[in-house]
């Protein structure tokens, strides 16, 4: 297991291998690093293709209200796009394939 003093230097390598992430239920400090990763890919900042998998809806649908970003204009509809909600563990096995196929095994576009 790794061990990190530093959240920056957790958040860093939690992104610089993955090809996907997948998120499930928690508190601040995976809050913290949900968002940290979706502005890093919102902004540019991660330029390859990440696949975030954001596990159980209803959960992260009633702790963080997208609905209310988008209508106070503090995100754009299209950020929703950053990242997939699944609820069953076959859905986000099925999204993560799909996304490795298509980005990074031979018979994709990599």
């Amino acid at each position: 297991a790794f061990e990190f003093h530093y959240f920056f230097t957790r958040k860093f390598w939690f992104a610089y291998l993955a090809k996907a992430l997948v998120v499930f239920p928690g508190g601040f400090g995976t809050m913290d690093e949900l968002m940290e990763i979706l502005t890093l890919v919102q902004t540019g900042k991660i330029k390859k293709e990440l696949k975030i998998v954001v596990f159980d809806s209803k959960f992260w649908k009633n702790v963080v209200n997208f609905d209310n970003l988008i209508e106070a204009g503090v995100i754009n509809k299209s950020d929703l796009d950053l990242f997939e909600f699944v609820d069953t563990v076959d859905d986000a096995y099925k999204s993560i394939t799909e996304h490795l196929e298509n980005h990074y095994l031979k018979n994709g576009k990599h």
